[in-house]
Parts: structure tokens; sequence; C-alpha cells
């Protein structure tokens, strides 16, 4: 019984398919990155190659800009990554939900 959940945990969450693909990292705390995924464990520690991180904006951390840093290759700890994405066939979307500014 015990392998068997244990078989089950290990397909949750299936990177190999994405390996040598570029994909997209955030972390706990809202850091953003994107490279090439080189390897991962079944704790989400993952490693990216040719990483280069978004930077936010220092006055509103919640908003990333358009200034990148780059880093090379990366190990991101699993306890820290919140979320892992392919960039092949996406585009970034203007939110619908966002109200304009009043004018002053």
């Amino acid at each position: 019984v015990e392998t068997e959940a244990m078989a089950q945990k290990a397909t949750v969450l299936d990177l190999e398919k994405y390996l040598d693909q570029e994909v997209s990292v955030r972390f706990q705390g809202g850091r953003e990155v994107r490279g090439i995924l080189k390897g991962f464990d079944q704790l989400v520690n993952v490693v990216l190659d040719e990483c280069v991180e978004t930077l936010r904006d220092p006055n509103d951390p919640y908003r990333l800009t358009h200034e990148t840093r780059r880093l090379g290759l990366v190990v991101c700890r699993g306890l820290q990554v919140s979320l892992v994405c392919p960039n092949a066939g996406m585009e970034e979307i203007e939110n619908p939900f966002v109200q304009p500014e009043p004018e002053i």
C-alpha cells in the first residue's frame, strides 16, 4: 500500500515532458524567473539554466516591471516554488478586472 501511495505522489506533478524547454517559475513572495528546465526532483527542487529574473517595481512589490536580471544556472528550492508553467504557447493578456485610475 505504501508503494502505491508513493507512486501516486510521484505522478502528481509531471515535469518530465518539460525538460530542456523554457518554463516560468513563481516563488512564495512573488519573485518570478524563467529559464530552461534541466532537472527536478519529487520535492519540486528545480534546476534552471539560462535563468532570467523579472524585477518588481520598488514602489509596488506586486507589480512586475519589464526590467530583467540574468542569473545563469540556478537551483530553485522546492519549498519556495509556488508555480511552474511552460512558456511555449503562452501569451500575456490584459487584465479585464483592472479598473482605470481616476484622473485628479
